[in-house]
């Protein structure tokens, strides 16, 4: 099913090259429902015709975009938000409005459709409890932020000063500390080694092995990724009754 999209930009050459953009989009397919140059029509279009998804521009006339997102967050049931703009800096602002990504102009094909395949991931991950949200991570590296669904990442595990957020695609570096996170999403993830949490959803298997150098020790093995964790003896029961629960 193709997401339903509305786009909002007060430049019509802008509107035309998403709209085109979108032509070429497969993976989701998108169709464009409206367009809007200022806030108050694409208001107007989202209470006339609802939408699955806004790309919408920041600075325009009158009401801002970010404005336009912050008034979408009343709504029972908002589209998601994927900025497209010529100004980088407002990144931080935008992913505090819940936006799914932040796009910079001149858009590349390849960006549109990743930010595409978030919102889809985020639909179909929708939890069912009326208000819920996704919970998520707001990673900020190589100058752009991006905002990565906890219910895509495999592991957190800290190297050095940073955490590596790994996911099926990718790998992130996320500036944080483990303890936090781990008290945060205890429900989500479960330590296996002091340096590491791995997904609850994750575990697949706890595996004896034998290290030439350590001797006999344990690891797990996960769903997503051929890397396996070692599994330090004190979260050894702790990571079994994962497999369970």
């Amino acid at each position: 099913m193709a997401l339903k999209v509305l786009i909002v930009d007060d430049e019509a050459l802008a509107r035309s090259r998403l709209r085109t953009l979108l032509g070429d989009c497969t993976d989701p397919r998108a169709e464009v429902v409206g367009e809007a140059g200022n806030a108050v029509q694409a208001m107007d279009q989202i209470q006339r015709a609802p939408c699955d998804l806004l790309l919408l521009d920041i600075h325009m006339p009158g009401v801002d975009g970010m404005a336009l997102a912050e008034n979408l967050r009343s709504m029972a049931a908002p589209p998601r938000v994927v900025f497209v703009t010529a100004h980088a800096e407002h990144a931080v602002h935008a992913f505090e409005l819940d936006a799914v990504d932040y796009l910079t102009k001149p858009v590349r094909l390849e960006r549109l459709q990743q930010a595409l395949q978030k919102v889809q991931r985020l639909m179909t991950a929708e939890p069912s409890e009326a208000g819920g949200g996704t919970e998520s991570l707001l990673i900020q590296e190589r100058g752009r932020s991006e905002r990565v669904a906890l219910s895509e990442v495999i592991y957190l595990k800290a190297e050095l000063k940073y955490i590596t957020v790994r996911t099926a695609e990718k790998e992130h570096i996320y500036d944080g500390a483990l303890s936090d996170l781990e008290q945060k999403y205890a429900h989500l993830f479960v330590r296996v080694h002091r340096n590491a949490l791995v997904a609850r959803r994750c575990v697949r298997a706890v595996e004896k092995h034998n290290d030439p150098v350590e001797g006999e020790g344990w690891t797990v093995r996960l769903d997503g990724c051929d890397e396996r964790l070692a599994v330090s003896r004190r979260q050894l029961a702790a990571v079994r009754e994962s497999l369970v629960g």
